[in-house]
């Protein structure tokens, strides 16, 4: 029977998805993205799941695309039409990021050991990272003759400003930073594991639309923020868990929140 490329596990309101090709560091195939969207639509779908914890098996979290994937790999036959990356990437990529930058329950990336090219932006993709001290970050686009994709062109100026982003891209060298929290690799199980049971706890709807309105933010001005504010927040204000959280708040009692 054929190994499963992504392994699905729960726990209570959490679903973790393992990226299941160890023996070549998590990378890329047609199939392993297959079985992750595929993955991240059934969470998406499952009233249960309130958070996800995305991370990979074995000694990396996903070293980006394997280079010897028939989609991507260069024929070496004289005169063979090159293969069309951009065709990967609108197939198979695109529609990861956009995904997981949509989905409606809060996404944890637990690192372990290298996130490599695209393997690094889909880290950075998810709403909160947590990495253990052995895991390294490198946008390795450019060894290869490439730009950052996977939305990384997007999200680096993002977290780390335009100069920096730019030295991160084109030298292409390990950095251990860019992420929510640095942990110890023997904790980093057990720390991504609370983070997201205490997320899968909290108001979903609302760390949800948080998302959504900082990567909106990004593109206005002051005054249109402020009015997107009101809005988002006149929304957030009918819904039940808003009710539900005053309420505990009143009756000093722990909140529940259903709200998805």
């Amino acid at each position: 029977m054929t190994e499963p490329l992504v392994l699905i596990s729960n726990a209570g309101a959490v679903r973790t998805l393992s990226l299941n090709r160890p023996a070549a560091l998590n990378s890329f195939t047609t199939g392993l993205h297959a079985e992750l969207l595929a993955a991240l639509e059934a969470a998406a779908g499952d009233a249960s799941v309130r958070c996800v914890v995305l991370t990979g098996a074995g000694r990396a979290f996903c070293a980006g695309q394997d280079l010897a994937d028939p989609s991507v790999a260069p024929d070496p036959t004289p005169g063979a039409a090159p293969k069309d990356l951009g065709h990967v990437i609108s197939t198979y990529y695109a529609p990861l990021v956009a995904r997981l930058r949509s989905m409606r329950v809060p996404v944890v990336a637990a690192v372990n050991g290298v996130a490599a090219g695209a393997g690094a932006n889909l880290a950075l993709c998810c709403d909160l990272v947590v990495a253990g001290r052995s895991a390294s970050f490198i946008q390795a686009f450019t060894k290869i003759g490439l730009v950052p994709d996977t939305g990384g062109t997007w999200l680096l100026p993002r977290l780390v400003g335009s100069a920096r982003a730019l030295g991160i891209a084109m030298l292409g060298d390990k950095l251990p930073g860019l992420i929510w929290q640095c942990v110890d690799d023997a904790a980093l199980a057990d720390t991504a594991a609370a983070l997201a049971t205490k997320l899968s706890s909290m108001p979903t709807r609302a760390l949800v639309a948080t998302r959504q309105a900082m990567a909106a933010a990004q593109d206005m001005d002051l005054g249109t923020a402020l009015a997107e504010e009101a809005r988002i927040q006149r929304d957030m204000g009918n819904a039940d868990d808003y009710r539900e959280g005053v309420e505990a708040f009143r009756a000093k009692r722990a909140p529940v929140f259903k709200d998805r």
